[in-house]
């Protein structure tokens, strides 16, 4: 064996050991990564945050009203689960003051037992003050001013010619505007909303998601509830008033 065969040997070996590995990293190249793993059917949903609670606007009532009649009766007048909720009015004005509200008002009558029936009115409702009263007024107008101004000048006069050359008239004009707002001192505006006819001795009236709303308001307002409990006989009649807390708005 020559020299030349050694190395043509040698240079084979090579070639062969060179298309070996590359058709090996070929190979490696080529596999296919991992597969994904399927998602568990029991397995937990996300939870989602909880929404924040709505605000219904709760009212803490006053204490019960109470009279005592001439005759012997006691007069009791309470609310319970008051609310009163500020909401957008459906007109959008910024002059319009809308709410929601509701609660239970309860009377109670309690005297001696002389046969005679008992039975009268209970009335609920509500008050909102106004700080400043546009209802009333001329709202906001519009206020303007024009005039013409006619003039006369003379032209021509001098030292050297002291007489006059001619006449030379003159127009002008002038005009104005402004805004005027029309304000009136508050006012309160009351809303009934129901006036119940009673027989007994424990009279109610629940109102839910009721809706009062006056317009013309500018500033901040005030609501609160009212109740009128009364105690009609043939000689006599009583009457007991109840105020809530009053709210800013």
């Amino acid at each position: 064996m020559t020299v030349g065969d050694v190395l043509r040997s040698g240079i084979t070996v090579l070639a062969i050991g060179g298309l070996l590995s590359c058709t090996s990293g070929g190979t490696a190249l080529a596999q296919p990564g991992p597969e994904p793993q399927p998602v568990p059917v029991d397995a937990p949903l996300p939870v989602a945050a909880p929404l924040p609670p709505v605000d219904e606007g709760p009212v803490e009532s006053t204490p019960p009203a109470v009279t005592e009649t001439p005759d012997g009766w006691e007069l009791t007048l309470s609310a319970k689960d008051e609310t009163q909720a500020p909401i957008p009015p459906l007109t959008t004005a910024l002059s319009s003051r809308e709410y929601v509200v509701g609660g239970t008002y309860s009377g109670t009558l309690r005297g001696p037992d002389d046969g005679e029936e008992t039975g009268g009115t209970l009335e609920v409702g509500y008050e909102i003050g106004c700080g400043i009263d546009m209802s009333t007024s001329n709202g906001v107008s519009l206020t303007g001013t024009m005039g013409i101004n006619p003039s006369i000048g003379l032209i021509g006069i001098d030292v050297i010619s002291p007489g006059i050359d001619g006449i030379l008239p003159g127009l002008g004009g002038n005009l104005g505007g402004g805004i005027t707002v029309g304000l009136k001192p508050g006012l309160i505006n009351i809303i009934p909303v129901t006036k119940k006819d009673y027989v007994g001795a424990d009279p109610w009236v629940m109102v839910s998601n009721f809706r009062v709303k006056i317009d013309g308001c500018v500033g901040e307002s005030f609501i609160r509830s009212y109740a009128f409990l009364t105690r009609s006989t043939q000689q006599s009649e009583a009457v007991l008033a109840w105020y809530g807390v009053t709210k800013k708005i």
